[in-house]
């Protein structure tokens, strides 16, 4: 089972440096008050792609998530900023509040970009 999770984390977090280096569709959404974020913590995510995009829905097949179609915000690589370090509110990528955090930080669906100065 360990060696099943091991090669299923390899092949997300390569896939997902693949899904980084593609072009993110303009999601136009207006950043919320990080104060606004009750579906958990802000989340700090390397890309954000829609659920469209052919590389993001070949990460979240595995996964069990089919939202082809759907162009639903998807965070990719994501880590809660409370764990970034002690500089607090920090992210130098793309900070974001996403309602299903449940991937380990591999994907976070339905994501909202946050403003962290407000």
């Amino acid at each position: 089972m360990l060696i099943r999770i091991t090669a299923f984390t390899v092949l997300a977090l390569t896939t997902g440096s693949f899904v980084a280096a593609l072009p993110s569709p303009a999601l136009a959404t207006t950043p919320i008050p990080a104060s606004q974020c009750n579906t958990g913590p802000v989340q700090c995510c390397q890309s954000i792609s829609s659920s469209s995009n052919s590389g993001t829905a070949s990460l979240l097949g595995p996964l069990g998530l089919v939202l082809s179609g759907l162009n639903i915000p998807i965070g990719v690589t994501c880590t809660p900023i409370s764990l970034l370090g002690i500089g607090g509110n920090s992210c130098s990528a793309n900070p974001v509040c996403c309602q299903n955090n449940n991937f380990n930080g591999v994907v976070a669906v339905g994501c909202t970009p946050v403003n962290l100065s407000l």
